[in-house]
């Protein structure tokens, strides 16, 4: 396994449900876990833990079965849900252009003993495994994702916006606002409404999360510097949008 080119695989990447159940050879699970290590993180001040674990530890809840799961669990501090967003979302590329398959879930949850195995939260699980389905979409128009115009309001930077635009969430929700200029790119997440929020709180920080590793890495694919800051520019936006992070290129 090796870190190829993860920008690439943005424009052809698709949620994988159904699995060939045989595991992983070990030397390609030492790889796996090896890559873990070197996840970068949205926020560096927040601990976080990836377990590799068995089917047998999962309570998959009418899902379909995988042969391995790679659980998160995270430290609740501000910014955590968008923090294992960014960096699950290197794992998700990394198993598609590696030829294996996964998906985020966050129905299934774990047994008392797998729960009890970290000392954080458990946060979320992706399935991963050798696919019985085509691993890869064959063109952008199979994504069935908002416009541009839809999404941002920023002129002369589509070609990195555009990953994100791409990039997966719940239920294909899309809760993500990006406005600022070409040098300075604002992200902000919709404030669910009452039901909504009791119901699926903790998806949306973590798909702008996913969003804004795709915004990275499609900034950086172009030859740009990034930063990503967090001083809330406090400008006018789309009604019902908080305030995630900036990222500048430099």
């Amino acid at each position: 396994m090796e870190i190829k080119d993860l920008y690439s695989t943005i424009f052809k990447r698709k949620s994988i449900r159904k699995f060939d159940l045989t595991p992983l050879e070990d030397n390609t699970l030492n790889k796996i876990q090896e890559h873990l290590k070197t996840l970068e993180p949205l926020h560096k001040d927040i601990n976080t833990e990836f377990k590799i674990l068995s089917p047998d530890v999962v309570k998959r809840r009418m899902m379909k079965k995988a042969p391995h799961y790679l659980a998160v669990f995270s430290e609740v501090n501000e910014g955590y849900l968008n923090n294992v967003g960014f960096m699950t979302q290197q794992m998700d590329l990394f198993f598609s252009a590696n030829g294996l398959g996964s998906c985020w879930q966050g129905i299934p949850t774990l047994k008392k003993e797998a729960l009890e195995s970290s000392n954080l939260k458990f946060i979320i699980l992706m399935p991963f495994g050798m696919p019985t389905e085509p691993i890869h979409r064959t063109s952008i128009s199979q994504f069935k994702r908002k416009t541009l115009q839809e999404i941002t309001d920023i002129q002369g930077a589509d070609d990195i916006l555009e990953a994100a635009r791409l990039a997966p969430s719940a239920g294909n929700g899309q809760p993500w606002y990006f406005t600022g200029d070409k040098d300075i790119i604002h992200t902000y997440q919709i404030r669910p409404d009452f039901v909504r929020g009791l119901l699926t709180k903790k998806f949306p920080p973590i798909d702008v999360g996913i969003s804004l590793h795709h915004l990275k890495l499609a900034a950086e694919h172009f030859g740009n510097e990034t930063e990503i800051t967090f001083d809330n520019p406090r400008i006018e936006t789309p009604s019902n949008y908080d305030y995630v992070a900036s990222l500048r290129l430099k």
